[in-house]
């Protein structure tokens, strides 16, 4: 991979915890910190939490913590990602702190973008209805009970909010978080 300055003083929130899909979260990170961007890994705990190897179908790395989520503010950030696994995201979507902030970064109007699992929390958060997205497919029925459109694509944009639906997708998640975070802020999707 390349390196470049396209995102140079661009900051992205990455919130995660024990559970992540591997890749889902260390992939985006190494591609956008690649593009110039500063991402920081936001928890529940801080130190370090562990990923899920999915392709070993057991644990995987630690990967260091950089805030937890008390710390973590909507302000600071140009985007949040939010990696799969089906541990992570079950974890957070019951955590209210993640939930509010997850929230707030909808109605901002900042670039959102969610993989695999990772749309749970952003239907906890109640901000899905109306909005075009993909998934795991798993996740296809939770996301059109909570409203939204799902369609079965690499990925899909609507109005800043990208999805995803497999570590597979990544190459086109990742080069698609890059041009949301340069084509600027959104109108409010709430």
């Amino acid at each position: 991979m390349f390196s470049s300055d396209k995102l140079k003083g661009k900051k992205i929130a990455i919130i995660a915890t024990d559970g992540f899909e591997q890749v889902e979260l260390t992939e985006p990170k190494k591609y956008l910190e690649g593009e110039g961007a500063t991402a920081h890994v936001i928890s529940l705990k801080s130190g370090s939490i562990k990923g899920w190897d999915g392709p070993n179908n057991d644990w995987g790395d630690k990967v260091s913590v950089d805030k937890v989520i008390d710390e973590a503010r909507v302000a600071d950030y140009d985007a949040l990602v939010l990696p799969g696994g089906q541990i992570n995201p079950d974890k957070l979507r019951i955590e209210p702190k993640v939930v509010d902030f997850v929230r707030e970064f909808m109605h901002s109007g900042k670039v959102v973008a969610a993989i695999c699992h990772g749309p749970w929390t952003l239907i906890e958060a109640d901000t899905v209805r109306g909005k075009k997205m993909t998934s795991w497919p798993s996740l296809k029925t939770d996301l059109k009970n909570a409203g939204a459109h799902w369609e079965d694509s690499e990925v899909v944009v609507d109005k800043g909010l990208i999805t995803s639906r497999k570590p597979d997708d990544l190459p086109a998640f990742n080069k698609k978080i890059v041009e949301e975070i340069l084509e600027g802020q959104h109108a409010s999707r709430s």
